[in-house]
This record gives C-alpha cells, structure tokens and sequence, in this order.
C-alpha cells in the first residue's frame, strides 16, 4: 500500500478519498513519458505539504486517502481498458472521492464509463480541461487515443449538453464541424478564459452544472501554459497560469457535485526542473485538502476575502 504521510487510511472504508494510477502512455500520438507520472506523483508526494491555501488548513495524521496501487496495464490495448474500467467501478462502490493518476488522456476513456455506470440513472456531466477537444472519432488509425477522450464520452456517457470545455487552443477540422453541429457543448477557450476573466468563467460553470447529480472532472496538466507544465506529449502555449488553475480547481470541487477527478498527461522524462509534477502536485494538495472539509455547498460564487 502506498503511503501520503500521515494521512493515508488502513481500510478504504476509513477514507475519504481513493486513489488509483493508470500507468499508460500507449494512446500517446507524441511524446511518450505519461506512463512515468503515477509513480512520479507517489515519489513527490512523500515530501509535499499538506496544507491548502485557501484557508491553511492542515492534512495531519488522519485516515483521509487509501491509496489502491496501479492498474495493470499489461496485454491488449483493449484488455487493459478493461481492467481500467472494472476495477474503476469497483473503487467508485466505496463511495468516497476518486482521483485517478494518469497516464495519458486516453485512461480517461475507460475511467468516465465506469462513471457512467457506477452513476446509471443520474444526471451527469463531464468538465474537461485541456488545450486539445479530443473530440476526433479516430485519430492515427485508433479509436481510443488521447484524441478520442471526449468524443467516446460522448458516445458511451453523456449528451451533448452534458460536456463543458475550457482552455481549448488547439482544434481538428472534424472536431469544429462537431461543435457547430451540438451548440449545447459548452467551450471555454483560453482566449474566452483571457478576456472574461475567472470570476465570469466560474459563472458559467457553475450555472451550468449546478443541478447535476455527480460530475466527472478531468484535467489534463496541457491545460497550462507550457511555462508552467513543460512536461507533456503535445504542449501548446497561451495557456492558463498555475493561479488561475488552481482557483478554478478549487471553486469546481467546492461548488459543484464533483465525485470523480483525473489527472492526466504529466510525462516526467519530459520535464524541467519537475516543474510540471509540482503543478499537478498543487492540484493534488488543493482537492485532498477541499475534501477534507467539503459540506453540501451550492452558494453562488462569493469574492470576499478573509484578510
């Protein structure tokens, strides 16, 4: 069993938070590395700090997060996702927060239909950040790359109207022909997120999530700029800050029913002074920490500051 500190549980049962890592990097279409991060992540987490900064609250000897290991990612591409997917669901049946470790964007594929499934019934959607849409129905000659995350939630998940989008800057011909046809997928641009700036931004996630039943959040770290998270297979610049992810890491998982959370595409082979597992490190401490003392909140979004 993996250790975070202080605060890992000896049961499940005992947790709040589960963890799983997906150790995959095969639907990677550049450079490889993602595969590493899982590992990466548990390394560097011996050494974090286990407090958030929202209002420093400390992480310290309590049973917060049971970690379940990686799965095994040996086989077929398709037997793989299969054991992503089974063993996904079973760890949602605990009923606790899941984060999932990736690997890149592709174990998002088999980690959102067994959010479908573990959540049959209800009403729910899917946040997805990212510099890429992934809405290519194949890409390469595969059908479940990186490429082809959002698409196959589409397929598999969720509506149209169920599928919000930020920090978009990069697009595929056939992924804007998707778009214009299904106005009801919500796209936040990081040229929309610039000049709307966050508070409007959170608006509009906020408005239109906050009737759902559970939400799957999945971050891919190429949501930020490359200054910021240099380490991934296909970098694209003008991204968000690290400020202005965590803000929105922060208000998402308070506000909103978020049960099930990734990160994905962190590639340690690739990184700079590891500059990009710190970032998605951050990301980490924020949502472990805003668990830890999350009650039912559907406030509007509140701008006042506790100095």
């Amino acid at each position: 069993m993996y250790r975070w500190l202080d605060i890992t549980a000896a049961m499940p049962e005992e947790a709040k938070i589960s963890i799983l890592g997906i150790p995959f990097d095969g639907g990677q279409s550049q450079e490889l590395g993602a595969a590493k991060g899982p590992a990466k992540i548990r390394e560097f987490a011996e050494e974090f700090m286990p407090a958030s900064t929202d209002d420093w609250h400390l992480l310290e000897f309590q049973p917060l997060v049971y970690d379940f290991g990686d799965v095994d990612m040996r086989g077929t591409w398709g037997e793989s996702f299969e054991r992503v997917e089974e063993e996904a669901l079973r760890i949602m049946g605990y009923n606790n927060f899941n984060l999932f470790l990736g690997g890149d964007h592709s174990v998002t594929i088999p980690l959102q239909r067994a959010f479908g499934r573990a959540n049959f019934g209800k009403k729910v959607g899917i946040i997805h950040f990212d510099a890429h849409f992934e809405l290519c129905d194949c890409y390469d000659g595969k059908i479940w790359s990186h490429a082809n995350t959002a698409k196959r939630a589409l397929d598999d998940v969720i509506q149209p109207e169920d599928l919000l989008f930020l920090g978009i800057r990069a697009a595929e011909a056939e992924e804007l022909e998707l778009i214009r046809r299904n106005r009801d997928i919500t796209v936040i641009s990081a040229t929309d997120m610039f000049h709307a700036g966050f508070a409007e931004c959170a608006k509009i996630i906020y408005d239109k999530f906050k009737d759902y039943d559970s939400l799957y959040f999945t971050l891919d770290i190429g949501v930020l700029d490359p200054a910021f998270a240099p380490a991934v297979g296909t970098p694209v610049s003008g991204g968000l800050t690290s400020r202005e992810l965590i803000e929105f890491v922060r208000y998402i998982v308070k506000k909103l029913p978020v049960t099930s959370m990734d990160i994905v595409e962190m590639a340690p082979p690739l990184d700079v002074n590891d500059a990009t597992c710190w970032a998605a490190l951050r990301i980490i401490e924020e949502v472990l920490s805003i668990i830890d003392q999350k009650v039912p909140d559907k406030d509007p979004i509140d701008f006042e500051f506790d100095l």
